[in-house]
């Protein structure tokens, strides 16, 4: 699954531009400018994400953009961390379990889950391998706005 979500840009009253998605109700933001409310959509988009994983929930599966919308998103290693994560669900793969295939510790697990926490790349992309996942990156032409 790709991790970039649409979001809707509302013109405020008073200039900027307020940021809401669709798909993921608790991420909301807003800026001056579109350029500054696309910057800070990402951040609250993994902080909306990241408390999904604190609470046990699905993630949302993003809906196909609309005219008028905007795309953005997470960052590659929340990307990686989130699909370990939404792996890990879906199997029914406890923290406990996949730390005994990949030689960790629970704790060290958590963190590989945890988008608030930093981790190396190949330690996600590792335990992406030992639920049969593999990591996939693309790229896309960057907004003229962002």
């Amino acid at each position: 699954m790709y991790y970039v979500y649409p979001c809707v840009l509302t013109p405020e009253e008073r200039g900027g531009f307020y940021v809401s998605f669709p798909d993921v109700p608790g991420a909301l933001t807003g800026g001056k400018d579109r350029s500054e409310a696309l910057t800070l959509a990402e951040d609250a988009l993994t902080a909306a994400l990241a408390g999904y994983v604190q609470e046990h929930w699905d993630i949302p599966i993003p809906s196909a953009i609309v005219d008028g919308q905007e795309l953005v998103a997470v960052s590659p290693i929340v990307a990686a961390k989130l699909a370990l994560y939404t792996a890990m669900r879906r199997q029914g793969i406890t923290k406990t379990a996949l730390a005994k295939r990949l030689g960790l510790s629970e704790s060290a697990v958590r963190k590989l889950v945890d988008p608030d926490h930093r981790s190396h790349i190949s330690s996600v992309e590792a335990a992406l391998r030992a639920v049969g996942r593999s990591l996939v990156v693309g790229d896309r032409a960057a907004s003229a706005l962002a």
